[in-house]
């Protein structure tokens, strides 16, 4: 997750990062293997992702680059990338401490840049700005999103909704809105920029849960569940557990739809 200049946005994600490695999902190869095929990764060039969080993006697509840069601006996130990339026996990233206001820096030039589920948090005019002059001529951005696992479209969420909302009262949502989220929508931005051709694709599955994979998600996101919940933590995951166990149908199946904007010069 980043933003521009010095605003607390990088807090809203402070101590989450051992949940968001885990029990964040990945995107679906599909979408990976579009950008590979779409930018002609062939082993060569250089991928900036900002916001990189804990690598679900410039992981997979660093095997297919000469050289990766993931930047985020909170520490532990860059950790646990760290890790997910070794794991994965992924050498070529450098994991950079940083904010979009920072660009464009000394990073270089690239290939591509990809962003997923960050865009919405920066200045996006001034980042695609700083872009401009860091993408190469016959390279381009790819701006990720998904829908959110806490958004009331199942009973089973209906149920997650309600919990969640019963132990952190009325002032706290449980799904807050990015700074510009409700505001004008990535393409318009996009259409004023040097990006101006944009292709959309959009990825639609079911994904299948399990408790336990549902509350490490609720511990993953911008809301500080865990700090929220103090000493009503180990009550709010009996009684979301039994909660959920009490539905009629069991199934945790959420309807996910995944969207990207491939964006490259005219």
């Amino acid at each position: 997750m980043i933003m521009d200049g010095d605003g607390g946005t990088q807090n809203l994600f402070a101590g989450t990062a051992w949940y968001y490695s885990r029990f964040r999902p990945g995107y679906p190869p599909e979408l990976i293997d579009e950008v590979v095929r779409r930018f002609r990764l062939d082993g060569t060039g250089r991928l900036l992702d900002l916001g990189c969080g804990t690598g679900q993006l410039a992981v997979p697509l660093a095997r297919h680059v000469g050289e990766a840069v993931g930047v985020d601006p909170d520490a532990e996130m860059l950790q646990e990338a760290a890790a997910q990339a070794r794991a994965a026996g992924v050498t070529n990233v450098t994991w950079t401490l940083g904010r979009s206001g920072d660009l464009p820096g000394a990073f270089g030039r690239f290939r591509l840049v990809t962003m997923g589920r960050s865009f919405h948090w920066m200045d996006r005019d001034q980042v695609l700005a700083a872009l401009a002059g860091m993408v190469t001529d016959d390279g381009g951005l790819v701006i990720v999103g998904d829908s959110c696992l806490v958004q009331p479209s199942t009973p089973w969420q209906r149920t997650v909704d309600a919990v969640q909302k019963r132990f952190l009262g009325p002032g706290h949502h449980p799904a807050p809105a990015a700074p510009t989220q409700a505001a004008e929508g990535h393409e318009s931005v996009l259409a004023r920029s040097a990006f101006r051709q944009v292709e959309r694709f959009t990825y639609e599955f079911s994904r299948r849960w399990t408790i336990e994979r549902i509350i490490g998600y609720l511990y993953s996101t911008s809301i500080p569940l865990r700090h929220l919940l103090g000493d009503q933590r180990s009550a709010f995951e009996r009684t979301l557990t039994a909660a959920l166990q009490e539905l009629p149908d069991a199934d945790l199946v959420e309807a996910v739809t995944v969207g990207a904007l491939i964006a490259t010069r005219t």
